[in-house]
């Protein structure tokens, strides 16, 4: 469209743009990095990925540097400084070279940051059905569906995308990031319209199976414990009268004198609804990284009795995890509990489908878990406060020109480091193959006109043993 003209020091900001619905990635967003396998694990190579957000109608009058000081505090204003020297801020795709603009309805604002993704099993994503209406695979344990908090390549979707030629899929149902099993995709609107229907009515039968501490009783339990979200940023829940519905049935299969193997019929879809029930029958899932941990008592939330409130459990979660250095396995950061933006809560639990429309610096930009002082104040996030930090930033014209060396075999690897980004100063403990599994798997999914089934996995064997 044509520009009017603009009055002296008017600054021309252009109508909104028409944004493409639903999650579609293609050949351009599958290149942006590759993956490497190590220790079991799958690791994404870091990054540039830019963040894309409009004005927010509470922006509307504010300098940049005021929103970023009040709602991106996960990087000290330096960053963002030196990011703007770095031409990696851009106001409707002109450079920011004043972080004190002021912003506008329609703002257009875009970020570029250097991006670090958690490692995942390296377990490979087994395709059950492939035919012209559905893709049907089981999920390994640690991978969400699709891109969500700190993950993108590390995702199902982006894997059946890369490695299997498979795109633009319609999710019909989702599993917990650290649930594995059977995971249904449709392969058109239509297919996916006509399963919808059918769990809506609740004609989808679930069956899940599981290994839970102690001996589960012998005959068939029913629990119908309302269910309530404390937080969907760390993705917590527990039982609470004010939450909704839920029913599940669970039958043991098998006791080895320590731990029993359940299936569990879950008769609505609440997030996290099998673990929560679980553990409020005293039996929670053996190695579950949140319903299984100390920061919930000396019972573990059995009958829902937690001597806390909402904040001191999740204060107790994050300071248990940071001890273990196992945060990761949580799917969060430093950053994504310390930031306080709107609209940013995006934890494992409900595996939300977030595209890359998100907000400017809605993940963490520069992770800088480690460097956090132990009280959690930001004032150490990072150390960008130097003028030498400064000179390296303008020095390096192109980003990330520094080269990184990898460690095993001393030859330069194809990841490069960035001088703005603390993730990259950084080592950090990878987690174990062992760690990045939950004894939760889907083992069947029926409908009015399929059945689709995974075999049992070892952990669940009535022989297995720890």
């Amino acid at each position: 469209p044509k520009k009017r003209r603009l009055a002296g020091g008017e600054r021309y900001v252009p109508p909104p743009r028409k944004l493409s619905a639903g999650v579609s990635f293609g050949p351009a967003h599958f290149a942006e990095t590759s993956y490497y396998f190590e220790g079991g694990l799958r690791k994404v190579r870091p990054y540039y990925f830019d963040f894309r957000t409009y004005c927010k109608g509470r922006w509307v009058g504010r300098s940049l540097l005021h929103v970023f000081s009040t709602e991106f505090r996960a990087q000290p204003l330096a960053y963002y400084r030196a990011a703007a020297r770095a031409g990696r801020l851009r106001l409707n795709e002109e450079p920011v070279r004043d972080l004190d603009i002021v912003l506008k309805n329609n703002d257009f604002l875009r970020n570029t940051v250097h991006r670090h993704e958690p490692p995942v099993t390296a377990q490979p994503i087994q395709i059950l059905v492939g035919d012209d209406e559905v893709v049907v695979v089981d999920k390994p344990s640690s991978l969400p569906v699709h891109p969500c908090g700190r993950f993108r390549h590390n995702t199902v979707i982006f894997i059946l995308g890369k490695e299997h030629d498979l795109k633009e899929l319609h999710t019909i149902h989702r599993l917990d990031r650290m649930t594995s099993g059977v995971l249904m995709f449709a392969k058109t609107a239509e297919v996916s319209k006509r399963i919808d229907e059918q769990v809506r009515e609740r004609q989808l039968e679930k069956e899940y199976v599981c290994r839970v501490v102690g001996e589960f009783p012998e005959h068939e339990v029913v629990c119908e414990e309302p269910i309530l979200v404390v937080s969907y940023k760390v993705g917590v829940c527990r039982v609470d009268p004010k939450g909704k519905f839920c029913k599940t049935i669970f039958q043991r299969l098998s006791y080895n004198g320590k731990t029993s193997v359940v299936k569990c019929l879950p008769r609505t879809g609440r997030t996290h609804q099998i673990r929560v029930h679980l553990q409020y029958l005293g039996h929670p899932i053996v190695n579950d990284p949140i319903y299984n941990m100390e920061a919930w008592g000396p019972e573990r939330g059995k009958g829902g009795k937690i001597d806390k409130t909402d904040e001191e459990l999740l204060k107790a979660l994050v300071e248990e995890h940071r001890s273990k250095q196992s945060l990761d396995v949580l799917g969060i950061s430093e950053e994504d509990l310390n930031s306080n933006a709107e609209n940013k809560d995006c934890g494992n639990s409900s595996d939300c489908a977030k595209s890359a429309q998100a907000d400017p610096i809605n993940e963490s930009s520069c992770p800088a878990e480690d460097t956090k002082d132990p009280e959690g104040n930001d004032v150490a996030a990072c150390p960008l406060n130097s003028d030498s930090n400064l000179e390296t930033l303008e020095k390096n014209k192109e980003l990330g020109s520094c080269e990184n060396l990898d460690g095993q075999t001393g030859e330069k690897s194809s990841e490069e480091k960035d001088p703005l980004c603390v993730e990259c100063k950084m080592t950090r403990r990878d987690p174990s193959p062992k760690e990045l599994v939950m004894y939760l798997h889907a083992l069947r999914y029926k409908g009015a006109e399929f059945e689709y089934c995974s075999k049992m996995p070892e952990w669940a064997m009535e022989d297995w043993e720890e």
